[in-house]
């Protein structure tokens, strides 16, 4: 009994081993053990052969497991037969029970607990672990090679289906690339901080809209066609923009855009300046925008709804920050406020985005693809446009508002319970 107890105990740890071995082949950052590599570790190279046979490799790991299954099914039964002695004069109650109890022990131990181990530390315990998986790799090869060979002809004899044979290619997938600076960021190191938050900016670049970086219709400085110079200069006077588009009867008409530069021409009327404008949809993404704005050589675009209407407008600087963060202007006046005044109390602009506030402040104001702005959780929330004075409670967030005009929330008082 005690030696069959201990081939129990051994044939359990093995599946574990080769449970938790496999999930984490598959969770680990092989972008991390490329690196690890060309640095000479000698776990990584190893594990790097993994990697270049990947089929063969997770071939082997199963191959390993059944072994261990088998062994351990066949004494677990020998072991829980006297055990269950009562069941012997019913031959199907027993085989039941025997299966119940060994699923439930194998489970829990050999699968549940270790792929949940070796998943949460997937890297560590590869790199950990390398050697004894190569030699389990070598010994288990010959097996794993013939099951994967007679695999292959079976699939493609039966079910006349092709699969590509040879070695993979190492694929560097985004995800590799974001538990990359995951683990980065984690390890808190302050001066590649700003570096990482760049790094991490351009990895979810790819998933950013336009309506994500525009400019609002209602922020809109524009000016009829039909109006004088001396308004136009008036209006760049007054907003310092170096950009000012230029509409046809109402802004959801909009049919180009003037640059400041072109006042030293002095021109007599303001068609006489006008620049053609590009019409994109809210719905595509930033970075095909900008690259239209690069071949195209322009600077700004007009951002239309499903209806046709205005629904902002977009710069090449706009889609940028969304990468650098904001970037200085000369012509920027228009500066959203936050000011801190403690721990739990702030001011702050309406248009202020609620995760530049989360990432800034360290607060937890929740996100969401419904809103991106301070004033945009509040309305979510409120279902309607609060007055000047009115407070709103939103979980342990309590926003007074402190000006607002007919359609947006302008300035709040942000106070944290």
């Amino acid at each position: 009994m005690g030696t069959q107890l201990l081939v129990i105990a051994v044939a359990i740890l093995f599946s574990a081993f080769f449970s938790g071995v496999e999930i984490a082949f598959l969770s680990s950052n092989k972008l991390r053990f490329e690196l690890e590599r060309k640095h000479g570790r000698l776990t990584s190279r190893i594990l790097d052969i993994f990697y270049r046979n990947k089929e063969q490799f997770i071939a082997t790991m199963l191959v390993g497991n059944n072994i261990t299954l088998v062994i351990y099914g066949i004494v677990t039964a020998n072991v829980l037969t006297p055990l269950l002695g009562a069941l012997n004069q019913f031959p199907m109650l027993l085989l039941l029970a025997q299966t119940l109890i060994a699923t439930a022990v194998i489970l829990l131990t050999g699968e549940f607990l270790p792929k949940s181990i070796f998943r949460q530390y997937a890297n560590a315990l590869l790199n950990f672990f390398a050697i004894p998986i190569f030699i389990f790799y070598i010994l288990f090869y010959p097996v794993s090679r013939f099951v994967s060979w007679l695999s292959y002809w079976i699939i493609r004899l039966a079910f006349r289906m092709k699969i590509k044979s040879g070695e993979e290619q190492r694929i560097f997938s985004k995800v590799d690339l974001d538990h990359l600076v995951e683990q980065a960021t984690s390890a808190d190191d302050s001066d590649d901080e700003q570096e990482l938050k760049f790094f991490q900016k351009a990895l979810d670049f790819s998933e950013v809209r336009i309506r994500d970086c525009m400019i609002p219709r209602t922020d809109i400085e524009a000016i009829d066609i039909d109006d004088s110079v001396e308004q136009l200069k008036k209006l760049f006077a007054e907003t310092m923009y170096s950009r000012i588009p230029v509409y046809r009867g109402s802004i959801d008409n909009i049919i180009g855009y003037v640059n400041s530069k072109s006042l030293f021409l002095k021109p007599k009327s303001i068609k006489e300046c006008v620049i053609d404008v590009d019409y994109f949809p809210e719905t595509m993404k930033a970075n095909e925008l900008l690259t239209h704005f690069i071949k195209a050589h322009r600077s700004m675009a007009i951002v239309v709804d499903e209806f046709g209407g205005t629904s902002g407008l977009v710069t090449i600087e706009d889609i940028i920050e969304e990468i650098f963060g904001e970037i200085d202007d000369e012509h920027d006046l228009n500066e959203l406020v936050e000011k801190k005044l403690s721990d739990k109390e702030y001011i702050l602009s309406g248009r202020v985005e609620v995760s530049h506030v989360n990432e800034v402040y360290g607060l937890s104001i929740p996100e969401s693809d419904e809103y991106e702005t301070i004033a945009g959780f509040i309305l979510h929330h409120y279902q309607s446009l609060p007055k000047p004075g009115e407070s709103v409670n939103i979980q342990n967030f309590n926003f007074k508002i402190l000006r607002v005009n007919k359609t947006r929330i302008d300035l709040v008082r942000l106070v944290i319970d």
